[in-house]
């Protein structure tokens, strides 16, 4: 599912996935690896960042592409006016990632 995603991702910019590895200081065949071997998180939060979609969607544990767009930092500034830690926003994130996987799941019963 990893390998698939980045090279779908890839072929959507118009990019090679030997050149996208390279590009982002990987080995050319980086990606053929993640066919036998997970990558490290670091690692694939790079290649989130550079897709600009969540590692989430590079797992195939989501189909949502898109980033929010930092809505989670707007969400959480308009709330008692307290600075976010980052463990903090991500809580949020996760939060947000399972209303979305909820209302899924109630669209495909037909609720």
């Amino acid at each position: 599912m990893l390998f698939d995603r980045v090279k779908e991702l890839s072929e959507q910019r118009g990019e090679n996935i030997k050149n996208v590895a390279v590009k982002l200081g990987f080995s050319e065949n980086a990606f053929y690896k993640w066919k036998n071997q997970s990558p490290k998180s670091e690692t694939l939060e790079k290649v989130a960042d550079y897709f600009n979609v969540s590692v989430d969607y590079l797992l195939g544990r989501t189909d949502i592409k898109e980033l929010p767009d930092n809505k989670v930092q707007n969400i959480a500034a308009h709330h008692d006016g307290d600075e976010w830690t980052e463990e903090e926003l991500e809580e949020i994130e996760e939060f947000k990632r399972f209303v979305a996987m909820r209302r899924k799941a109630r669209q495909q019963k037909g609720e």
